[in-house]
């Protein structure tokens, strides 16, 4: 083993030009995952699952591409989930299911009311789920749900929280799970961060991304016209043929939750044949990179994932653990030659 670590310090200068390239990848790889979403201009507008102005095709009628439930009022200008008013559930589904393997969703949505400070709540969830149209206490739909939830979630249940609310997470579940509304769903999170997203005078908009096992969450709300990343993850696994939605509730306190718009895109992504060849509509809804939500549930932190593991991140935890090969393969090289030397003495 030490003699493999002296030949390996003999070829340093090839060791670090492999490391120097490594990085340099690395980098490039790291870049292309935090611009590699549409401006939806590039992009194929799916309208059949898309939601748009003047809201033509939304209600009940058997031709309808878009229903809705509860306190939800379909204006010229937005949808309604509720208003600012307490205890109000509302919400508008996608009656088109989606069969696309790589996609894109842009939110353009407003939370607005009279409430102050923390009098206010309790936010939007938006939605890639087997069922449709299914009231419940999370956010005003089933909490065992099947696919994938984003959570807009403008009030802390949790008094013991660290986090600054509003706050956007995001959940895979199977129908195993039931999201902690008293944790604010802190158990079975993918990820998440704090957005400043309510009584803005400028628009707010969210985008999820789903390509080759990977969702990324990204944020509009500073009116710079950029796209912010809040969640990036790898190994998720979605089926296709489920439904688009969103949905808000009040509770004792109350806001507006409005929907402006929200349009799927197609990405164009090559799959290789076996891809191609596999039943996508059977796939089980899974993270394959954590461990499952129910072997968390116990955790005494209470942490499903207390970040997302960003690019950044990945890089810096990529860039310590060759860092710490060299230093280890070092420090045996020269207790190695430490020991060669006090044995000679000794001859």
């Amino acid at each position: 083993m030490c003699w493999s670590l002296i030949g390996c310090l003999n070829k340093m200068g090839n060791f670090k030009g492999f490391l120097s390239t490594a990085l340099v990848f690395l980098i490039f790889e790291l870049c292309l995952v935090c611009c590699d979403i549409t401006d939806g201009n590039t992009e194929h507008l799916k309208r059949e699952n898309s939601l748009m102005k003047p809201y033509q095709g939304v209600g009940s009628s058997p031709s309808s591409q878009w229903d809705f439930w509860g306190s939800t009022l379909v204006t010229s200008s937005y949808v309604r989930l509720t208003p600012d008013e307490r205890s109000k559930q509302g919400s508008i589904w996608n009656t088109v299911p989606c069969y696309l393997k790589d996609w894109e969703m842009h939110v353009h949505f407003k939370v607005h009311g009279s409430g102050k400070k923390n009098l206010h709540g309790d936010g939007i969830a938006v939605w890639y789920t087997k069922d449709k149209l299914h009231p419940g206490p999370v956010f005003s739909n089933n909490a065992l749900f099947h696919g994938l939830a984003v959570f807009i979630d403008t009030y802390s249940n949790d008094d013991a929280t660290d986090r600054s609310f509003p706050y956007i997470s995001a959940m895979v579940n199977n129908g195993s799970v039931n999201y902690d509304h008293g944790k604010d769903g802190r158990s079975s999170e993918l990820g998440g961060c704090s957005a400043e997203i309510r009584n803005r005078e400028h628009d707010t908009y969210l985008a999820i991304r789903y390509s080759k096992g990977r969702l990324t969450v990204m944020v509009d709300v500073e009116d710079k016209n950029e796209w912010k990343e809040c969640i990036d993850i790898g190994g998720v696994r979605l089926p296709t043929g489920y439904f688009f939605g969103a949905s808000a509730a009040t509770g004792d306190l109350s806001d507006n939750h409005d929907i402006i718009s929200m349009k799927l895109y197609q990405l164009m992504v090559e799959h290789t044949p076996e891809e191609e060849n596999q039943d996508w509509t059977k796939i089980e809804p899974s993270v394959s990179l954590l461990k499952s939500p129910k072997d968390n549930i116990d955790d005494p932190t209470g942490n499903f994932r207390g970040t997302p593991l960003t690019g950044w991140k990945v890089f810096l935890l990529l860039l310590c653990a060759l860092l710490g090969i060299v230093v280890c393969g070092v420090v045996g090289a020269v207790v190695f030659q430490k020991r060669q030397e006090r044995n000679k003495r000794f001859y």
